[in-house]
Parts: structure tokens; sequence; C-alpha cells
């Protein structure tokens, strides 16, 4: 029985995260051809192709992609023990990987990090920013960061941040050319810029007011990926935006946008760290667990329900 040994297994999962042979050979510093070479000998010994090359892309077959699966968290878990054995040092040191949105990784990066590092220099930060739903598990994350009511309800959550609400948003340009709509229903008559989902979906707007609720499905000139661009187009007067509210607050102190229809702003629950609840955490997750559960707590945050996560610290209910 051919055995995979670990340097061939961290060669292939480079190869398949990237799916990029000239992309992966500079990760790994060798040749492009050295790098195909060893992919052959590979798939050779174990008997399976293990990814499909054309002149233009590479892609995994059924069978890297099993591989693919079961190997990533499984390598892994043998980083996380070198981690702990390396942080049997004075401070935690190793690798914490985090999938975040943009503007879920931002409030930590600028009030909880700059602290976090000066404290643990041997701790390695790394966010790798998606808006699809990752499963931390299964693609090798240490945690995740997203609003608790999307938080799996077998891993520990960790709030931080305020109660997050959405705002529709306009430039005083855009509302001097277009007049301002005083109802969701007057939507239908207004450049609004839409957000889509890496999976396709497009994000509809939610809007609720005393009980009322309605969901609009918006039109516009523009469809974009990133809620940092979305505010950036309507500042320049390209549409309505919707968009957390605190993206745009130091526009809205300076005028530079003009919120619209605010008591129709539905209120959303905190972002949460979260992580495995049955797994044995790394010295660095744990450290830096904790200065998120102390910088939660400092902001003298509100309980909110939330649904049956494995809440961390004090907090017996929560977004």
């Amino acid at each position: 029985m051919s055995r995979i040994a670990l340097p061939e297994l961290s060669v292939f999962l480079v190869v398949a995260e990237k799916l990029n042979f000239s992309s992966a050979a500079r990760e790994l510093g060798v040749s492009t051809s050295a790098l195909s070479h060893s992919i052959r000998k590979l798939e050779e010994r174990i008997g399976v192709q293990l990814f499909i090359r054309t002149t233009r892309s590479v892609a995994l077959t059924e069978a890297g992609e099993v591989l693919f699966r079961r190997a990533a968290p499984a390598l892994s878990d043998l980083e996380q023990v070198v981690d702990e054995l390396k942080s049997t040092r004075d401070k935690p040191s190793g690798t914490i990987r985090i999938s975040a949105a943009e503007s879920a990784a931002r409030p930590l990066i600028r009030h909880l990090l700059p602290e976090f590092i000066r404290s643990y220099p041997d701790i390695h930060i790394e966010f790798v920013v998606d808006t699809r739903y990752v499963d931390i598990v299964s693609e090798g994350f240490n945690a995740g960061i997203r609003l608790l009511e999307d938080v799996p309800l077998d891993m520990i959550a960790i709030p931080f941040g305020k109660e997050m609400r959405f705002a529709a948003v306009a430039s005083p340009g855009y509302l001097a050319k277009n007049g301002r709509p005083e109802s969701p229903d007057d939507l239908k008559n207004h450049q609004c810029i839409r957000f889509r989902f890496v999976s396709g979906a497009l994000y509809h707007w939610d809007f609720e007011n005393h009980g009322q609720s309605t969901t609009f499905n918006v039109q516009g000139p523009m469809t974009l990926g990133n809620t940092n661009l979305m505010v950036d187009a309507a500042l320049a007067d390209i549409g309505i935006a919707w968009v957390p509210d605190y993206l745009i607050q130091d526009h809205l102190n300076s005028g530079r946008l003009i919120q619209l229809l605010a008591e129709w702003s539905p209120r959303l629950s905190q972002m949460c760290l979260y992580y495995p609840a049955n797994r044995i955490s790394p010295p660095a997750l744990k450290a830096f667990c904790d200065a998120v559960r102390v910088w939660g707590k400092s902001q003298q945050l509100p309980s909110v329900t939330g649904g049956s996560n494995i809440l961390a610290g004090d907090y017996n209910s929560l977004p």
C-alpha cells in the first residue's frame, strides 16, 4: 500500500489551493517543471489522477477533491500540534488562520490587533477575506468571524463590537438630482447599488419598522462584491447603497453621505469570533480569543438574544 509522505501532501495541498502551478511553485520556492514532476510522481504512486491540466487552467479531479477535503484539516491538526510544541516557550507562537469578510475583520485590525501583536510578537495572524460561508474545519481555519445567527451551533462564539444596523445612504449630489425616498417602496424609482455574494446570490434589502417588514430586490446601475466599494460608489453620486452603519459613520458625520429611511433600518446582532468546541485550541488561538473576549467586555455591550451556540466568557445571550 502506497503511503503519502508529509512533504508530498504539503505540495499537493498548495497546488490544490492555488490551482495554478506557477503560483504554487513560487510559494514553494521550486521551478514549475519540478513541481509538475512531483505531482505526476505522486499520481503514479497512488494510481489516481489528482488534477486536470490544460494549457489554460488547472482543476481538481473527483479523487483530488476527496484528498484535498480530507487532507487539509488533517494537516492543519498536525500544524496545530507543532504550534503547541513551539508554544512551550515563554509566549505563545504560531499562525492563526481566520476566515472573515473584510468588514468583519476591520474592527479587530483597527482596535485590537496593534496591541495584541505588540504583546505576542511570535503569533502571526492571517485573515482570509471571503464573503461566502466557509466551513472553517474542512478548509483548515483556526477560527472565523460571522454574525452570531450565522455561526454553526457546535462552535464556541465570542461576541465583539456593537449591534450592527444596515443603513441606506446616498450622497448630497445624488439626492439633489434624484430626490429623496420617503418609504422603501420609493426605491423602485431610484438607482441602487447592489451586492452579490461569491455564491452568485444577490443580497436583498430587508426593512423593518415597528413590526412591519418588507424585502426588496432592488435595481440599479452597479453590482459589487465588496461593501467598501459600495460606499465609494455612493460617495461618487452613483446611487443609494445599503451597507453596515459602522462603515459610513465618518461620512455621515462629515455630511458626505446622508442616511435615508433610518426608521426602517433593521438591527442585527454583533460580530463573533468562533472556533470548534470539540478541538483542543492551540495556545496562540487561546491567547487571541482571550484578547477578543476582554476587548468585547470593555465595550460594555448589551446582551442580545441569539441561538444555541456555545458562548464564551460571561455572555449568556447574544449576533
